[in-house]
């Protein structure tokens, strides 16, 4: 029957007052972030060669002259107003910057969990249908082999092979238009969800061998439906609900992989933001990216507690 949009709101309600105290703690962990860094922060931001008048400067700037806790009170009221602070390296505010970069990173992940639903779906169900043959344990063995790859290595490997010695694909950059996008960012892609895909292809394929077992696929064979809307309406879409399950807890693994991802191929996402920005001592880039990474995952996950009920009518968020 579904989920009623009245149900839905009632979840979302409850999940927004659970959703406070985590975005608190992530808020914690971002402003500690610079507090915790042995010696002074602002010194660390401008180098051995500053001034002490330029370090106290910052200092005062960055509210490092008041007790803690005032610190962070601050820090709170100015995240409830949009403001993250200034960028040291760009010299603009840390959320205009941060914003601008957010479209390349949402793009690649959600280009490569949708990559790895192409790849997983088909592959595991013939994985599962021919249970123990030379089709499974070869797709089995392959997607094995590619999860013992460091995602560094792999895409290399990739960028090598596709892009330097065959150039079917370009070597960096994030293109104009939208088919430009998709045809620069598929090598990213592509290694990510190789690494992401074995996880779920193990998952999934267990997932439609127990769907196989179930008394209501012997029932609706008794009933005389082709094998193939059983296996679009009844097993696919049982086995979907976990495989479902497994990405959405996998994008925190998507987005922290996006960081490597994005600097081997020079993508201008968030990832390869981050990494300027700590070899850059820019120290309140890395805090707003680090909390918009935070903010993303929550959010990601929030969806795929949603996209339950569209997978199971049996769902309801009571």
């Amino acid at each position: 029957m579904g989920v009623c949009f009245m149900d839905t709101l009632r979840f979302l309600r409850q999940r927004a007052l659970h959703l406070i105290p985590v975005l608190l703690g992530i808020t914690l962990i971002v402003f500690f972030m610079l507090r915790l860094i042995p010696g002074d922060p602002a010194r660390l931001m401008l180098g051995i060669r500053a001034s002490p008048e330029q370090v106290a400067e910052l200092r005062t700037a960055l509210g490092l002259d008041k007790p803690i806790w005032t610190q962070y009170m601050l820090f709170l009221g100015d995240l409830v107003q949009g403001d993250l602070g200034i960028s040291l390296k760009a010299r603009r505010p840390v959320l205009a910057v941060a914003f601008e970069k957010v479209p390349v990173t949402l793009m690649l992940v959600g280009y490569s969990a949708l990559l790895s639903l192409v790849v997983t779906v088909p592959l595991a169900t013939l994985a599962a249908l021919r249970r123990n043959s030379l089709i499974d344990q070869v797709i089995r063995g392959f997607f094995t082999f590619t999860l013992a790859m460091p995602g560094f290595w792999l895409g290399l490997i990739l960028l090598i092979l596709f892009a330097v010695q065959n150039q079917w694909f370009p070597i960096g950059g994030f293109g104009r238009t939208l088919p430009d996008r998709l045809w620069h960012l598929f090598l990213p892609a592509l290694t990510i969800t190789l690494s992401l895909a074995p996880q779920l292809i193990r998952n999934m394929r267990s997932g439609v061998i127990d769907v196989l077992k179930a008394p209501y696929i012997e029932f609706a064979r008794a009933k005389g439906l082709s094998e193939g809307l059983i296996l679009r309406r009844h097993i696919l879409r049982n086995a979907l609900i976990s495989a479902v399950t497994i990405l959405g807890l996998n994008i925190g693994y998507l987005l922290g992989g996006s960081v490597v991802i994005e600097t081997v191929f020079t993508l201008p996402g968030l990832g390869s933001l981050m990494v300027s920005s700590i070899f850059a001592r820019d120290y309140p880039m890395v805090q707003g990216i680090t909390l918009t990474f935070g903010v993303l995952v929550i959010a990601v996950n929030l969806i795929t507690d949603l996209t339950y009920a569209f997978l199971d009518p049996r769902v309801t968020y009571d």
